[in-house]
């Protein structure tokens, strides 16, 4: 519980974003007029998981002023992956068909933190100290 409590109060922005998309992964989704667009879940997945990752990239950056690159590998490319697969699993075998776990959705939310790992690396080389 103390080391929760004490990720929590360090990287409060990365925290939220991680309990935003646990929310909203479990939530029952109302039909919009979005719908229509051709892969639109995918896309969201995309943007979900890239921009978490890009929080924890900055807050990373903002607490240690330079890359510590065995840190943000775990948090930022590993941690946000494997939560992925593990909601895309949950999805599928606890929501009694309330939600649907696809491996395209996973692929997406790897894809999101691949584009804003490789984003967050390059954007650190160039302004940190690396």
């Amino acid at each position: 519980m103390n080391i929760l409590f004490h990720s929590v109060t360090k990287h409060p922005f990365s925290s939220l974003c991680v309990l935003i998309i646990w929310i909203l992964c479990f939530i029952p989704i109302p039909e919009t007029p979005l719908d229509k667009i051709s892969m639109i879940d995918k896309w969201t997945h995309i943007v979900m998981y890239g921009g978490t990752c890009g929080v924890i990239w900055l807050e990373h950056l903002a607490k240690y002023k330079r890359v510590k690159w065995n840190k943000i590998i775990i948090w930022a490319l590993l941690a946000p992956i494997l939560m992925g697969g593990l909601i895309e699993i949950l999805q599928k075998y606890c929501t009694g068909g309330m939600r649907s776990g696809e491996w395209l959705d996973f692929a997406a939310d790897t894809i999101g933190v691949g584009l804003a790992f490789i984003i967050g690396s390059l954007l650190a080389m160039c302004f940190s100290k690396v």
